[in-house]
Formats: structure tokens, sequence, C-alpha cells
């Protein structure tokens, strides 16, 4: 097409006018292939959303602002380089193309993680992805795309990428001398995420450390913990390296185990107490008879003769199994008095002999 010749139509059509109506024709062009642009992707986003896959939509859902910005940027770029003649480098239309682009991968990224929540939705623990590790690998994949669009932005201004990366090096040595604990802190974040010995909102406790809580927050330099006392306890993520994590909110059954006593004089009940302790678990329907349980006479003691309980109940939550073990031990209590027998006590036995006194000094006397 020779643009010449349209060029002189509009001088002869339009006069000194002609700037302003190319300029209104490209702005109304760039209106057009936008308003176009939208249709099509409400078209596709709603024939996406009937599909199973959440992939193809998070693909659309990304692409909806880039696109856009990329029609407003080639309106700009034409009426900037061939209506007003500025004549702007190509450099600049390259950065902005990679900036689009990066743009729609962080998206990208984002729709990715939300997708992976709701995957989550209805599976099992041992088949749930952890919330932190998605978190940390959005992440991790952010701050990728942000550092590789920065180099080739920089590679496309001219700039010596392998001088940037050694300089780079040499200040990650220094820096990482300087920073080591920060460093250390990050790592420790890392593997928290990568083995998931936590998770946000799991009841944690260390017997090495004077550490016990439910986890808020997990951050890269420290984790927050919840005390039991509502205080905060921020914690540097290189301590979990060193010293042992107890995750109790991650144990399948929660255990009584209690040794109970009864007198000397109920001997003879013992048998018949623990047969009946015994039943009871068997028929508790709140007690896991899949898991071991023991109840058996245990020990001669100075004051009573024991015997011991050990159990399993089906609940892990604390109340609940408060609540359980209480109508456990209500129960044996019933069951020992049913048997004509008493829970034993404290006690001591003073024996005394009689005083014997020599005839002679009784004759004496």
């Amino acid at each position: 097409m020779d643009f010449s010749k349209v060029n002189i139509w509009f001088d002869e059509n339009f006069g000194d006018s002609t700037l302003y109506v190319k300029v209104f024709l490209v702005v109304f062009l760039t209106l057009l292939f936008n308003f176009i642009w939208k249709r099509i992707y409400s078209k596709l986003h709603i024939q996406l959303q009937k599909t199973k896959n959440n992939w193809d939509d998070a693909l659309i859902k990304s692409a909806s602002g880039p696109v856009n910005a990329l029609i407003w940027g080639i309106g700009a770029w034409i009426i900037i380089n061939y209506l007003f003649g500025y004549q702007l480098q190509a450099t600049v239309r390259d950065i902005g193309l990679v900036i689009i682009v990066s743009w729609f991968l962080v998206r990208f990224i984002r729709e990715g993680e939300l997708n992976l929540y709701d995957a989550n939705t209805g599976k099992t623990s041992e088949d749930r992805i952890d919330h932190s590790t998605i978190e940390a690998i959005s992440k991790l994949l952010r701050v990728s795309v942000s550092i590789t669009t920065t180099l080739v932005i920089l590679q496309t201004l001219g700039v010596s990428i392998s001088a940037v990366l050694a300089f780079g090096g040499i200040g990650g040595i220094a820096v990482g001398f300087a920073a080591k604990d920060l460093l250390a802190n990050f790592f420790g974040g890392l593997m928290i995420y990568l083995d998931r010995p936590f998770s946000v909102g799991d009841w944690v406790r260390s017997p090495d450390r004077n550490i016990e809580g439910t986890v808020e927050y997990i951050g890269w330099r420290q984790t927050r913990i919840r005390t039991f006392d509502k205080r905060p306890l921020y914690v540097p993520n290189a301590i979990f390296n060193s010293i042992t994590v107890e995750n109790p909110s991650r144990m399948k059954n929660r255990r009584i185990y209690e040794t109970i006593g009864i007198r000397y004089d109920d001997i003879s009940q013992m048998e018949f107490i623990v047969e009946a302790v015994k039943q009871m678990l068997k028929e508790h329907e709140e007690i896991d008879t899949n898991q071991t349980l023991i109840v058996n006479f245990n020990a001669f003691s100075d004051s009573s003769i024991d015997f011991f309980v050990y159990t399993f109940t089906k609940t892990t939550d604390w109340i609940r199994f408060h609540e359980i073990k209480q109508d456990v031990l209500l129960k044996i209590a019933t069951i020992i008095a049913e048997h004509n027998s008493e829970m034993a006590y404290p006690t001591q036995r003073l024996q005394l002999e009689q005083l014997q006194v020599p005839q002679s000094e009784g004759l004496a006397n």
C-alpha cells in the first residue's frame, strides 16, 4: 500500500487539521480493537469456565490486562513515531514488550497459586498441598521472573550482563559474610517450606527450647508463634535447623494413661474390676479399639494396689479429649463402687506392742 497517496488524500481533504484527524483515527481504532478484545475475552472466559481444567481460566485471566496494555502501547507507538515524528528508539519498544510479557507471567503465577489453593478443597491432609509451600513456590517464581526481566532490560539498554553478574558474585560474597544470620534464617525458612514440619495453624512445641504455641505466620526470616497465654513469639527460622520440633496437631489419637489404686482390703475384687473396666473401654464409642488398649493389675504400692489404664481416644481435639477422659474416669469410679471397693488414699498403720513389766519390779512396787 502506497502511504504517500494516503497522506496526500488527507492533506487535500483536511488541510491543517490532518494531524488531528489522524490522531483521532488511531485513537478510535485503538478503542475499537480494545473493545473487540474485551468481547473476545468475555466469550472465551464464559466458555472456559465450563471446562473442568482451571488452568485455561488462569491463562485467559492473566492475558486480559497485558493484551489491553499491548493494544494501547501499539496505538501510542504509532501516534508518537509516525504522526508526531519523534522517532522513539526500538529499545523503548523492546523494553515495553518485555515488561508486558513479565506482567503476564506474574499474573499467571498468581492465578496458578489461587488454583492450587482451590484444589486443596475437599482433599485429606495427606493429599493436600500445604498453603505455605504454595506461597513459597509462588514467591520464588515471581522473584525469578522479576530478576530475569531486569537482566533482559539491562541487556536491551546495552549494559553488559556478564559484568553485572560478576559484580553481583563479588558483592554476594561480601553480603554473605556480613549477613550470614539473615541468610541462615532465609534457608531455614526455605527448609520449612520444603520439608513442611509444620504449617500455619499447627500447634508446635520444642523440648529443646521454651517454644510452644500455635503457628500464625511463616516468613522468610522468622516464624511467629502465638503462645497459649496469647503472647506473640518470634522465632528466627535458623533455630529450627538445630532443635527438635513436636507437632501435636498431626497426631492421630490422644492417649489416656492413668494409674488407679484401690485398698488392699479389696484385692479379691481386683480381677473383676480390671475386666469390667476393660469391657467398658471396648464398648465406649469414643475409644479407638484399633489402637493399643491395656488394663492390668500393675503394682503393690505403699498404700494401695494399683492397676493402670492405657488407651487412645478417636478425637485429637484438646477440649473434647478432656471431656472423654472425664467420662472414662467417672465410669471407672462407678465400676469400683459397684464391686463394693474403694479407691485408696495414703494411709499409715502404727502397730503398738504391749509393754512387758518384769515381776521383780512389780513386787517391789
